[in-house]
């Protein structure tokens, strides 16, 4: 990434302040900057005044890539091996790379950022430990106000399991209540303005803005649920269009081939009208959610102009992985808690009390010209969008199609902020960052 950064600072007190966004299972075709038809002003000006990046990898899950993000190694070294936490049992909690937290092995860029004299703030999703010791605030976080586990209801703290069935939030280090109501993106944006606010004594700061948004449940406040008849066509339909825009914008070489469909996936024209109906409506709540997010995406940089932090702010976007196509509700394993405590009749989709994802078909039109999806080792699990911003980026508006992946972010964060990777921490031997 050393390419697309001119002017390094050569003196402490003109480091950047640099804000991180992460969406949470944003599909790679989904904002209109990369051709998609949803409205995301905001993001794209962002990549107007900045630059795309078309081959950004991340892991096929959210936790293992936020792993990677905040250390800039793989993720079993940094402790997150798998998706669901710290493997069971006399001997696996022993196995290396799967402590289900940051490990000891690693040191976190924000850790290092606050020693070197940055205000560091969270906000948003954690998933990288639930308990007191591996939480934001012993990662290196001034503030924060983070749900610990990987997911949760967008306006109260409704779990998603019977074994979690209460979502767990933490701020500044200590157990806290998340307002009952409240739409997860306008609050933790609020929290961020706060931090920000509040912090800002002329140091710089680094805010990581973790949101939740458009990751399952689709939820979304009524004023943006404003995309109704617009995916009617359906998701074979989407994805094919998809496929021409994403060429249209420049994201992909026309010489691009759709990806076969899945045999999973019941073609949108053998469906009945009832299903086709159920289905359009995921979408439409799906689009109404990114819709949201580019709106606080957009209050986010309206504060930094209005408090005069915006010209020396790196703003980076990128989402965590590809679309997520996983339906816990209608999962026979996994989904009896959640069909015994949610409604998701279709006058209901879309409400507080349901719980409503778009599945694999929609997944796959987000991910149009890759194969597969979330979860997967495939380009449409691993390739993400991602925009960078801001303070010393030359060539505006560009496209690069240079491969990277998400530990390329932390040691870059570090070099412009003139801070090295120790060798040693606490008398033990660390890892040193993998991404350049």
């Amino acid at each position: 990434m050393s390419v697309i950064v001119v002017g390094a600072c050569t003196q402490r007190k003109n480091r950047p302040n640099i804000l991180l966004i992460v969406a949470d299972d944003l599909g790679y075709a989904d904002l209109g900057c990369f051709g998609g038809d949803i409205h995301t002003p905001n993001i794209d000006s962002l990549a107007s005044q900045g630059l795309i990046f078309t081959q950004f990898h991340t892991a096929p899950y959210c936790a293992p890539s936020r792993a990677m993000l905040l250390t800039g190694t793989n993720n079993h070294v940094a402790g997150m091996g798998r998706q669901g936490g710290a493997l069971k049992g006399s001997w696996q909690e022993r196995v290396p790379g799967y402590e289900g937290h940051l490990s000891d092995r690693v040191v976190p860029m924000p850790l290092l950022l606050r020693e070197s004299g940055y205000h560091t703030y969270t906000v948003g999703k954690w998933h990288l430990g639930t308990e007191d010791e591996f939480a934001p605030a012993r990662k290196g976080f001034e503030r924060s106000f983070s749900l610990l586990q990987g997911a949760g209801n967008h306006y109260n703290s409704i779990g998603l399991l019977s074994s979690d069935s209460i979502s767990f939030y933490s701020e500044d280090g200590h157990c806290a209540n998340y307002p009952e109501g409240k739409y997860s993106t306008e609050f933790y944006t609020d929290k961020m303005i706060e931090f920000i606010k509040q912090g800002h004594d002329g140091n710089p700061f680094f805010a990581y803005a973790a949101f939740t948004s458009p990751h399952w449940p689709l939820q979304a406040p009524a004023e943006f649920d404003r995309y109704q008849g617009r995916y009617d066509m359906g998701y074979d339909s989407l994805r094919a269009l998809r496929m021409e825009s994403l060429k249209d914008a420049g994201i992909i070489s026309n010489n691009s081939k759709l990806p076969p469909r899945l045999e999973s996936i019941r073609p949108w024209n053998e469906l009945t009208a009832e299903e086709r109906k159920i289905e359009s409506r995921k979408m439409e709540l799906y689009a109404a959610m990114v819709d949201n997010l580019d709106y606080h995406v957009g209050r986010l940089v309206q504060f930094l102009k209005d408090e005069e932090l915006f010209d020396n702010t790196l703003i980076v976007f990128m989402s965590d992985n590809g679309a997520g196509a996983e339906d816990f509700y209608n999962n026979p394993a996994s989904g009896g808690f959640l069909r015994a405590h949610y409604d998701n009749s279709y006058e209901n989709m879309g409400q507080p009390t349901s719980f409503v994802s778009y599945g694999p078909p929609w997944a796959k039109a987000g991910a149009a010209p890759f194969n597969r999806h979330k979860s997967y080792t495939t380009e449409g699990g691993i390739i993400a969008p991602l925009i960078i911003s801001g303070k010393n980026i030359s060539g505006s508006g560009g496209i690069r199609n240079e491969f990277m992946t998400v530990m390329d972010l932390a040691p870059t964060f570090l070099e412009l902020a003139l801070v090295e990777v120790p060798h040693k921490r606490n008398g033990r031997l660390v890892k040193g960052m993998l991404g350049e």
